[in-house]
C-alpha cells in the first residue's frame, strides 16, 4: 500500500515536471510582445517639421528610401486546418530591426507625393532614419514629446525601431486607422539631442477588395513636438 502511494507521488511529480518543461518551451517559442501603443496628444503642437521637404528631412539627418512590396506564396502553417496547403506573405519585411535597405533607391522628400505602383492592389515601403537635433530653428527639442504623422493614401502601418506598437482591442495608432486617416505615432514622451529612430512605413493602396483604379502616395509626413 505504501509502495503504491509512493509510486503515485513519483508519477505526479514527474507529470508536474513535464508540464513545467512544456510550458517553459512554449514560453521560449512565443514571439515577444510588441510595445504598448501610446496615444498622441489632441493639442496644437509646439513645433512641426515637414518631412516632405528637403529642409525638414535634413534637420533630422535623414533621407527617404522606398521599395515596392509584393505578395508571395508559401506552404501552409503546420497547424492549418486540413485542406489548406498554401499561405501568403509579403516581401520584404522591411519593418524589422536591422533590415538592410542599402540597395534601395533614395528619393527626394518632395517625391513622397509621386503616384506609385501600377494601380489597383499595391504595397510600398518607405524608410528613413531620424536623429533628433538639439534645435530646429529657434525651437529647443529637449524634453519635448515627439509624434510622427504619416498620412498615406490610403492606409499605412508604422514600424519604429523594428517594432509596431499595438495591442488587440485597444487603439493602436501604428496600425491601419481607416480609409485615408493618418497614423500619429508617439516616438518618445521626452526626446533629447542624439536620439535615433528608425522609421519604416508600409503603405497600402485600397480599399483592397475594391482594387481601386488609382495609385499610392503620401499626403503628409511630419514630426510634431509638444511641450
Amino acid at each position: 500500500m505504501r509502495k503504491m502511494h509512493a509510486d503515485r507521488l513519483i508519477a505526479c511529480a514527474g507529470l508536474t515536471v513535464i508540464s513545467m518543461m512544456i510550458a517553459t518551451v512554449a514560453l521560449a517559442q512565443a514571439p515577444p510582445q510588441p510595445p504598448e501603443p501610446k496615444i498622441p496628444p489632441a493639442l496644437v503642437p509646439s513645433y512641426v517639421v515637414d518631412l516632405m521637404t528637403a529642409e525638414g528631412i535634413q534637420a533630422f539627418e535623414g533621407r527617404w528610401k522606398t521599395m515596392e512590396a509584393k505578395i508571395v506564396e508559401g506552404p501552409a502553417l503546420p497547424n492549418a486546418m486540413p485542406g489548406y496547403k498554401t499561405s501568403y506573405d509579403i516581401t520584404p519585411h522591411a519593418g524589422e530591426a536591422g533590415f538592410d535597405d542599402s540597395s534601395w533607391p533614395t528619393i527626394e522628400a518632395k517625391g513622397l507625393t509621386d503616384r506609385r505602383g501600377g494601380g489597383k492592389v499595391s504595397f510600398f515601403w518607405f524608410r528613413t532614419n531620424l536623429t533628433i537635433p538639439a534645435k530646429i530653428g529657434n525651437f529647443d527639442t529637449a524634453g519635448a514629446k515627439a509624434v510622427l504623422t504619416a498620412y498615406v493614401d490610403d492606409y499605412a502601418e508604422v514600424w519604429i525601431n523594428g517594432q509596431m506598437p499595438r495591442r488587440a482591442g485597444i487603439t493602436s495608432p501604428a496600425t491601419i486607422q481607416g480609409f485615408n486617416i493618418p497614423n500619429r505615432v508617439v516616438l518618445a514622451d521626452s526626446v533629447k539631442a542624439g536620439d535615433k529612430f528608425q522609421v519604416a512605413i508600409f503603405g497600402i493602396n485600397g480599399p483592397i477588395s475594391v482594387a481601386p483604379a488609382n495609385f499610392l502616395f503620401f499626403r503628409q509626413a511630419s514630426i510634431e513636438f509638444y511641450k
